[in-house]
């Protein structure tokens, strides 16, 4: 959780900087030991302990390990992560964070199956600015992160519905958009993930403008997230979150089972496999 200093809201990369600060102190270590030691360049902890730079997830798991800190990094970079999205989405992310059953229905790839190479060269053609690569690392590091969700225990019940478009449509260069689609094929075995595709051949859908996300929480409380046309929007009314579930079941109707989703995959992977 971001803390409050002298009235004004300190980020929660701040906070994590600084418990990163407080542990290396605390182990007696310069920055130059602890870049020598756990093999990170000197600047990029530095940057860290700053509060300038957002690290991925893994790093933090390493830190902590190195620390002998439990899984206390991780949870401060579970809340520093939210500073890189707009409140709405944070609202949602948190939710995400203890849900455990999740289904998504989206017309690209879902960020939390992309890969870390296919991720940063998605977000790179939206970013342009002088500032643009510390931007675009940020946002690879954050949508990375969420990915952690998917392996925390218990783990969530996941089910994904994806449009044949994202299949058809490569983004990125042939090495990376392999890549990708062996992760897809990975992460449609999963035990706890049930992948489906929606094809072409289902027709015109209610949700061709954007992307469904339906929560349920422990206590078996439920919210949908919707994204579209350039807006979002975070549904908590039980009676709208009831219509968007029935809108999702008619979804899973139309598409493909999971066996013949991952033979889609295959199929697609065969044809654009990288020499």
């Amino acid at each position: 959780m971001a803390e409050v200093a002298d009235g004004e809201r300190v980020s929660g990369r701040v906070v994590l900087g600084r418990t990163l600060r407080f542990l290396r102190e605390k182990a007696g270590k310069s920055l130059g030991q602890l870049a020598e030691e756990t093999g990170y360049d000197k600047s990029y902890l530095s940057r860290l302990e700053s509060g300038t730079r957002l690290s991925k997830v893994t790093v933090m798991e390493d830190l902590d390990g190195y620390y002998g800190a439990g899984d206390l990094l991780v949870r401060h970079w579970q809340a520093a992560r939210l500073d890189a999205f707009k409140d709405q989405y944070k609202a949602f992310m948190e939710l995400e964070t203890t849900a455990r059953v999740m289904q998504k229905f989206t017309l690209g790839i879902p960020g939390l199956l992309q890969t870390e190479d296919f991720a940063r060269r998605v977000l790179s053609g939206a970013l342009t600015t002088a500032d643009g690569d510390e931007a675009v690392e940020e946002q690879v590091a954050a949508r990375l992160g969420r990915q952690y969700l998917l392996r925390q225990k218990p783990e969530p019940e996941v089910r994904v519905i994806m449009d044949e478009f994202a299949l058809r449509r490569p983004a990125v260069n042939g090495e990376t958009w392999h890549d990708q689609l062996l992760h897809l094929e990975t992460a449609a075995m999963w035990p706890n993930m049930a992948f489906q595709v929606l094809p072409f051949s289902a027709g015109a859908h209610h949700h061709m403008n954007g992307s469904l996300t339906l929560l349920w929480q422990k206590d078996g409380s439920a919210v949908a997230y919707k994204e579209g046309n350039g807006c979002s929007r975070l549904i908590e009314d039980p009676d709208e979150v009831l219509s968007q579930r029935l809108s999702y079941d008619r979804l899973r109707d139309l598409a493909l089972s999971p066996p013949d989703s991952l033979a889609l995959i295959r199929a697609v992977l065969k044809e654009h496999r990288h020499p």
